[in-house]
């Protein structure tokens, strides 16, 4: 068993309420990929400090191990020191480490390094903070929702560098496609504990719900034995006076146990508010452009938005879909070519930035528009503590001003005030972030059961797959020059079509090829007066020998793969000798096509 370089253990920390963390731990093993999962405010990101040494706990043991380096993703970086981005990146390197790892993370991450840290994006600051963290290669790396603000080939290149990354890695992260292929074990906080399966989190939501209905039939086995003892207390035959003295104290021991048992919290319900029905074609653009400083970012676009359709709109951050967005709701004008909407729209919008939010605000008074106790919520008056319920705020938090929310709570806010809106047009510009897993499933089946139309706006590929009906990209995700294609299906089944469609190209190259290939052997012929050169009769003689020489290995390899055990016994050995055989395929292909060319150019040539 390795040695654990990281352990906390029955850590208790309270903010004077009910504990925040009550006999939480975290335990981790050099190369462990750990994923942190809860609900929002169920103390997650306050544990990954205690593991940094940025919190102290109020009880338990902190370990870490003297040798060990350790770093963590801060959520708001300080470049106060710094002239350059590179600079605040470098200063996270210790005496021993490779400084061109710097260059190559920022290069990935979309910046140069000369940026100045005073005028970076949120989205800029996270990459900067990702590049300090990642640079050193520590033997433990903490990261706190590292996939906020990237898009999606950037999400993607960071599972790639963390997957062969030699650091043991514990995060946090709502991303569940991210989280899936990260981590191998996954820790659950949960009312204060946690507990730990040593599986991805691919197998996490099974277990969790397996707890979940263990720990509801003992709750209910606990209380049936209460009823027993009960009964035995009132009517059954008097014991012996200690006897009945000690199954009391027992019965008080059990009864404490059923009361101050804490249930896991409840899943939100909701359903949005339903408009009267819009009408059947709710947008329709017709060839719309849109130029920024002679860069352009939507080149002649055309689409129709049927009622009832779900858009997905992706691709790398600047792309464009936000400004494509926008023309298509009619927020913005394009420079030519025309946008229709439809009739009868409402349309709600959930906008990334939470610009909408006042900090000052209250719940009551921004669910309510500050007309009272009560709003509308499908034609029915509701008072607001009741609704807010349905999102899991407290009715104590009415009164609570937004600024003092977490991002998720923040985020779950404004999903309720959208939802109690009547509306047939859903606009979601990133909906997903900060959303716990919980709130996330929620969000899924409001807009895959949504009877109107939704757009929206996001990087989560799980959340994509499981909602839309179609996806807008950019024609060119690695160099975006304006054009955009919709493809039918979410996003797995956009990479799909791209990947066909790659394919189908490079077949319809390879069959071009094949005439101008005849053709440049016809003028090397003619060049030499009517006779074959040195170089075709040559491969005209030896292309027989290489083909059987290569039909050979193909039947020695085929002939071990033909053993039945060998897959079970050996599956590494079996897939080399299949990539081998595919490989000796293409080539013997490629030998036949040269030599039938060769030998109808000699037969041309009358021998």
């Amino acid at each position: 068993m390795a040695p654990r370089i990281l352990k906390l253990d029955d850590i208790f920390l309270s903010f004077g309420g009910a504990p925040l963390l009550a006999g939480a731990g975290l335990q981790v093993e050099p190369g462990d990929k750990i994923c942190l999962v809860g609900r929002n405010g169920s103390g997650k990101s306050t544990l990954l400090k205690i593991a940094a040494g940025l919190v102290e706990a109020q009880s338990g043991e902190v370990f870490r191990h003297p040798s060990s380096t350790v770093r963590y993703l801060e959520q708001a970086p300080d470049f106060a020191d710094y002239k350059t981005v590179a600079a605040y990146a470098e200063s996270g390197l210790g005496p021993g480490d490779d400084p061109y790892r710097v260059t190559y993370l920022l290069s990935h991450l979309g910046l140069t390094g000369e940026e100045d840290p005073k005028n970076l994006s949120g989205g800029e600051a996270r990459r900067a903070a990702l590049a300090r963290v990642m640079a050193p290669e520590p033997d433990i790396l903490l990261l706190d929702e590292p996939t906020n603000h990237l898009d999606l080939p950037t999400i993607e290149w960071l599972e790639g560098e963390l997957q062969k990354s030699r650091s043991a890695l514990v995060l946090i992260s709502h991303d569940r496609r991210f989280l899936e292929k990260v981590s191998t074990a996954t820790v659950w906080l949960d009312r204060g504990t946690s507990r730990r399966l040593d599986r991805g989190f691919a197998h996490f939501e099974a277990w969790r719900d397996q707890v979940l209905e263990a720990e509801e039939l003992e709750q209910h086995k606990l209380g049936k034995q209460i009823e027993r003892e009960e009964h035995w207390l009132r009517y059954g035959v008097t014991a012996r006076r200690k006897r009945n003295m000690r199954r009391l104290g027992e019965l008080q021991d059990m009864r404490s146990r059923y009361r101050g048992h804490k249930g896991a919290l409840g899943t939100v319900q909701a359903a949005a508010s339903d408009a009267q029905e819009s009408g059947k074609l709710v947008i329709e653009a017709d060839k719309i452009t849109k130029t920024y400083n002679d860069r352009t970012i939507v080149a002649p676009f055309s689409m129709r938005v049927h009622r009832g359709d779900c858009i997905g709109l992706v691709g790398p951050n600047g792309a464009g879909k936000t400004t494509l967005l926008k023309m298509l709701t009619g927020q913005l004008e394009p420079d030519s070519g025309t946008v229709k909407l439809g009739t009868n729209l409402e349309i709600a919008t959930l906008d990334q930035k939470r610009e909408e939010l006042n900090p000052e605000d209250t719940l009551a008074n921004y669910l309510t528009d500050g007309r009272g106790e009560n709003l509308l919520v499908n034609g029915e008056q509701r008072h607001v503590t009741g609704y807010m319920k349905e999102f899991l705020f407290q009715p104590e938090q009415a009164r609570t001003p937004i600024k003092n929310l977490s991002g998720g709570e923040r985020a779950r806010l404004m999903l309720a005030r959208i939802l109690s809106r009547p509306t047939n047009l859903l606009i979601l510009d990133e909906p997903t972030n900060d959303l716990d897993i919980e709130t996330l499933d929620l969000l899924q089946e409001i807009v895959s059961g949504f009877s109107g139309t939704v757009i929206l706006v996001s990087h989560d590929r799980d959340f994509l797959d499981r909602t839309v009906t179609s996806t807008i990209a950019p024609a060119n995700p690695e160099d975006p020059d304006g054009r955009w294609i919709e493809y039918a299906g979410g996003y797995s089944d956009m990479l799909a079509q791209r990947k066909g469609a790659m394919e189908e190209r490079k077949r319809a190259e390879k069959a071009a090829e094949k005439p101008r290939a005849a053709e440049a052997l016809a003028s090397d012929a003619s060049k030499s007066k009517g006779k074959l050169s040195y170089k075709q009769k040559f491969a005209l003689e030896n292309l027989p020998k290489e083909m059987a020489k290569a039909e050979a290995e193909i039947a020695t390899r085929e002939q071990k793969m033909a053993d039945p055990n060998l897959f079970s016994k050996d599956a590494a050995t079996f897939n080399r000798l299949a990539a081998e055989t595919e490989k000796l395929r293409e080539s013997l292909m490629r030998m036949e096509e040269e030599w039938l060319e060769l030998e109808m150019l000699r037969e041309e040539l009358g021998g």
